[in-house]
């Protein structure tokens, strides 16, 4: 994504301000790699899938590592960014973090890695360009909030390179937040980050088509057969993809039957959403192309968004002024004479939730040759 690779793009901020994956999210991809083909009597006596391997696994579009540092049950780790600028906070932050590699394992999750060492590395590359990874050398693949910007025509012929039969792929998007305590803003949310009204939006300014390929949730994302079939003349390398929607009530137009309870979910001050606006790669572009806007005496369009959503939580659904449950302290005001607006305190808190749309992709363990 190519804001991510300028040099005045903030990784730090990035890093600190971006919501952050729940384990309950890992573990579910943990267990879909575990579970199945259960088949033989060890299988089922031990909850472990034999056939499953927990050697290596590769973050694909990792940032600033966040995901790749939770890859806890695999022995070598390799994360990937096109971005330089990702790469040097990823190694950063490991440096930071003083990772233990003596070999600890998340015993809920996968067998013991019996004391073999553990490695992560971050490797400056594309999604699409892989080559440093040997053929069938990958366990697990991750893309988290990263999928969206590949060019699938080329990224799946790479998944079926580099994984083993067996292998899985995950990949993940989070759509707009949301705070279930203030439904009626959601309006406001939605007009800020789709609208192509310059004045009060940045919708224009979203990388194309990526955000539409987010914005819907990865339907837009191919099945690999249609891919491979071209490609490689390989049929049925993976199993049928299975997708999942932890979105709770907020898409009512995704199948309820692949529809699960929202996971992704923070609790941040008033002052945290504004750090977390400021990191859109969307605003970044805005500003580029409207650096006038910086000068608006109600100040810059994310300070503007975020008093008018401040504005909303003090005065409810309703209008009427009273506060709901919750939301802090309500004393600052914005506007002059009878035109003053009470909005939650800056250090108030309040609840936030993400919906998180899921690919999940099992190689087969009988590959058919080719046509």
């Amino acid at each position: 994504m190519a804001t991510f690779s300028k040099t005045t793009f903030d990784t730090l901020s990035y890093a600190s301000s971006r919501p952050t994956y729940p384990r309950s999210l890992y573990n579910y991809i943990f267990d879909f790699h575990r579970d199945r083909d259960r088949c033989s009597s060890q299988c089922l006596k031990t909850g472990v899938n034999a056939n499953a391997r927990w050697e290596r696994a590769v973050d694909l579009g990792c940032g600033t590592g966040q995901a790749t540092f939770e890859l806890t049950p695999f022995i070598h780790v390799i994360g990937v960014d096109p971005s330089e600028n990702m790469i040097l906070s990823a190694r950063e932050a490991m440096k930071k973090r003083q990772l233990q590699v003596d070999g600890a394992s998340d015993a809920c999750s996968q067998p013991p890695l019996q004391n073999r060492r553990r490695t992560i590395e971050f490797v400056q590359s594309p999604a699409e360009s892989l080559d440093f990874i040997a053929d069938e050398s990958v366990d697990l693949i991750i893309a988290a909030q990263s999928c969206h910007w590949f060019d699938w025509s080329r990224v799946w012929p790479q998944f079926a390179r580099i994984l083993r039969k067996g292998g899985t792929a995950a990949t993940w998007v989070y759509s707009e937040f949301r705070f279930p305590a203030h439904p009626h803003l959601t309006t406001q949310i939605l007009h800020y980050s789709e609208s192509h009204d310059t004045t009060s939006s940045i919708g224009r300014y979203w990388q194309q088509p990526g955000r539409s390929v987010l914005s819907r949730h990865l339907l837009d994302v191919p099945e690999p057969s249609s891919i491979l079939t071209t490609t490689t003349g390989t049929r049925n390398v993976f199993e049928p993809l299975d997708r999942v929607y932890f979105t709770g009530p907020y898409f009512p137009e995704l199948p309820s039957s692949q529809t699960l309870p929202v996971l992704m979910r923070k609790t941040m001050t008033w002052s945290d959403i504004l750090a977390y606006l400021e990191t859109w790669s969307a605003l970044h572009t805005f500003r580029e192309v409207h650096p006038e806007d910086a000068k608006n005496p109600e100040g810059p369009v994310e300070v503007r968004f975020w008093n008018s959503l401040r504005r909303g939580a003090a005065m409810g659904a309703s209008g009427s002024g009273h506060l709901h449950a919750g939301t802090g302290d309500v004393s600052e005001q914005s506007g002059t004479g009878s035109q003053k607006c009470e909005m939650v305190e800056p250090d108030a808190e309040v609840d936030v939730e993400w919906g998180v749309a899921m690919i999940l992709a099992r190689k087969k363990y009988d590959i058919e040759g080719k046509s």
